[in-house]
Parts: C-alpha cells; structure tokens; sequence
C-alpha cells in the first residue's frame, strides 16, 4: 500500500502568497507520502490568457512575471521537503525520496498554444521556463492520463467524444470505469461506486489551493472548499481518501 499527496490548481501568479505552498510541503515533509501529484495549473499564466486581453485589467501583464512567480510559489512548496531529505541523510535514516509527478494543465498549456498561434515565439519560451523538472518533477503532457497504483491521473479527464472535460465526479466513474482523480474544476466533489469484485471505486475532483479569490468568479463561487488531498492504502485503484483544507492547512504548518 502506498500514499498519494494530491495538490490541486494552485494558480499560482504575479502578487500571490506562497505562505499556504510552505505549508503543504511541511505536512508533506512530516507525514511522508510515497507519491505527490500535482494535478496541473500550479501555474496561472495570466499574460497569455485569452479570455479578457484587451480589457482593463489585462494591462501590465508580464510572461517573465508570471514564470517568476510560479517558480517562487514551487520553491516555497519543495524547500520544506527538500529539508526533511537532508535532514534524513544527515542523520543516517531510511532516505524519503516520493516520487513527484506533474500533469499539466491547461493554464500551463498556454504556454504551448501560445507558440503554435505564433510560430515567432518557438525558441523564446517553453514549458521548461517555469523548471519544474528542475525540482525532480516528472512532467505529463497535457491530458496524458497517468496511472499509479491503478488511479487515473490527469488534469482534467475526456470522454473521448469530444476534448471537454467531464464536468461531475459520478460521470467520471461512468466514463473512465475506474477510480480517477481530477483537477480543474472549482470545488471539492466525490463520487461512490464499486469494481466488478465489490472493492470501492471513487472519483475525485480536487478543487483548488489558493488563498485569494478570483475577481472572474462570483461572491457565491469564490466561496467554495479549498485545499490539498491525501489518500491512504492506495492499492489497484482502491484508496481511504482525506481531504485537508487550506486553512487547515495553513493554521496547523504556516511559517
């Protein structure tokens, strides 16, 4: 049985805190997980959105800032787990060494988008600027589901019919017919069911990890649950899920 570390859509950009990524990687340097996957969009990459250029509050934008702040918030995220390796070392104990995979998502995709709508930008940016894979990362291409331990890994999940996401937790179950975690989408939602052989099958979708509201949401939706996912006694898709809000989070580890 192995445990799995699940952070989630940190959308992470030019002002944001990284107090609440510390205080992810202090519970992951003290509980240990074998596998931490970040489910994609640690990034936010506002300067290459294309949903509000041209409006006011596109002006000022900066490639250069938005790489820079993702990789301040990853920083912040790993130093507490590369402490605790050290530590380890230092005084001769089994080394902890989790295996670290990372799904991009769609916000980090902007960044290819953005070279294949300009051909001029090929050789001027890549996915490789925000160094995750310099952090030990094992970097999935954008929706290349991976499977670890029988759970279906992605940023967000297709129904194969059309490169939508599955917007539900049940209709993940029904599509995928196998236990699947997600990201993408605001909010926390789970789904029950169960393999042929009676085991659980669970679906799900792991909201967001950020501290800020967002100005594109409402009132009512910058009010939904946020925080970081544990499974335990992951074995052949099955696991005991628990959830950690941020503020649970950043109460019990803040710097």
């Amino acid at each position: 049985m192995t445990r799995h570390f699940i952070l989630s859509d940190v959308q992470q950009k030019p002002g944001s805190t990284t107090k609440h990524l510390t205080a992810a990687g202090k519970y992951c340097a003290r509980h240990k997980p074998d596998v931490i996957i970040c489910i994609g969009d640690f990034a936010d990459m506002p300067s290459l959105s294309s949903y509000d250029v041209g409006t006011k509050s596109f002006e000022g934008r900066s490639y250069r800032a938005d790489i820079d702040a993702a990789k301040d918030g990853m920083a912040a995220f790993m130093e507490p787990i590369k402490a605790e390796q050290q530590r380890l070392i230092d005084n001769h104990r089994i080394r902890w060494n989790p295996r670290l995979v990372f799904t991009i998502g769609n916000h980090e995709a902007r960044i290819t988008r953005a070279i294949e709508l300009d051909r001029k930008l090929e050789g001027l940016m890549s996915l490789d600027d925000l160094g995750y894979e310099a952090h030990g990362w094992e970097v999935i291409p954008f929706l290349q589901p991976e499977i670890i331990d029988g759970v279906f890994y992605s940023h967000y999940a297709t129904s194969g019919h059309s490169p939508r996401a599955i917007g539900s937790a049940r209709q993940l179950l029904i599509k995928k017919h196998q236990s699947v975690v997600v990201g993408h989408k605001q909010g926390r939602e789970v789904s029950y069911d169960k393999y042929g052989d009676g085991r659980p099958m669970i679906a799900i979708i792991a909201g967001s990890y950020y501290p800020h509201d967002e100005s594109y949401q409402s009132f009512q939706d910058n009010k939904c649950w946020r925080g970081c996912v544990m499974l335990n006694e992951v074995v052949d898709g099955t696991f005991c899920e628990m959830f950690l809000s941020i503020d649970y989070l950043m109460n019990k580890y803040e710097p």
